[in-house]
């Protein structure tokens, strides 16, 4: 009678979710793990700012959620914009980390790629096809805790690494003064077109956009999204993305803002370089 005990504790233990290693771990500290990051109440302040910057008043102008990684991928915070967490797309919480985990998983201190960055070199016959398929979304940090916490500074899903790709709009590398990279941030909750430019508005009011250099072509926006998709590509009956003539391109969304009115990046000043 008591083998049944013994393979159910078993179980249990085999079951847990995976993310919660370092809530249990006394050696981690997750303040230093998060450090020069933002917390939970400077991340919803600067999301509600951010959304509602005239140059990011785009999209279906739905509310969002935004959510910070450090440079290891571990969830730092996670904010809604709303009154509750029940005034975004319940959805978007995990996608807002998903890519969060994406820019920061494929950015460097000298090339910054925005999760919008992606989505043409992913699509069939393209050089990253399969990228989003590489690094699965870790779901028991994902889904796992008290829902009555998300969005406060005991999310479940802070401390944990929530891995995933994502290959649209709305996920940046995060740059500190020296130029170096220390995280990502992802938003979502609107069309992929606007999480890009409430996610763009978003970094520069957290004074973490010091990028380095990127893909766009444009200096002073260099991991910005690229709009150079053929129209008649993406068009009904039969969606067709692509080609993009830089390689990089993102199609263009309902309402879509204009990506060269966002503000520019700050630049590293030579002194904090050396």
């Amino acid at each position: 009678m008591k083998a049944p005990k013994f393979v159910a504790c078993v179980l249990t233990i085999l079951s847990a979710p995976a993310g919660v290693a370092h809530a249990t771990d006394a050696s981690f500290d997750l303040k230093r793990a998060c450090a020069g990051l933002p917390s939970v109440s400077v991340l919803r302040a600067s999301l509600i700012a951010a959304a509602n910057d005239p140059k990011a008043l785009n999209g279906l102008q739905l509310l969002n959620w935004a959510t910070v990684v450090n440079r290891d991928g571990i969830v730092c915070a996670v904010a809604f914009q709303g009154d509750d967490r029940g005034a975004q797309w319940p959805g978007s919480r995990v996608i807002s980390a998903q890519k969060a985990n994406t820019a920061n998983a494929f950015s460097l201190n000298k090339l910054a790629l925005s999760t919008a960055n992606l989505f043409s070199a992913v699509q069939p016959g393209g050089s990253l096809f399969g990228l989003q398929e590489s690094n699965p979304v870790n779901t028991g940090v994902a889904y796992g805790g008290d829902s009555r916490l998300i969005g406060t500074s005991n999310d479940p899903m802070v401390g944990g690494k929530i891995g995933g790709v994502n290959v649209f709009g709305g996920g940046l590398a995060l740059y500190d003064g020296s130029g170096t990279i220390i995280g990502g941030v992802g938003v979502s909750g609107d069309t992929s077109c606007r999480d890009h430019f409430v996610a763009w508005e978003l970094r520069h009011v957290l004074k973490l956009d010091y990028v380095p250099s990127g893909v766009s072509g444009d200096p002073n926006r260099p991991d910005n999204v690229i709009f150079d998709i053929p129209t008649s590509q993406v068009a009904a009956p039969s969606p067709v993305p692509g080609p993009s003539t830089s390689g990089f391109g993102h199609p263009k969304c309902i309402n879509t803002g204009n990506p060269a009115a966002l503000d520019p990046i700050r630049h590293v000043s030579i002194a904090s370089s050396h």
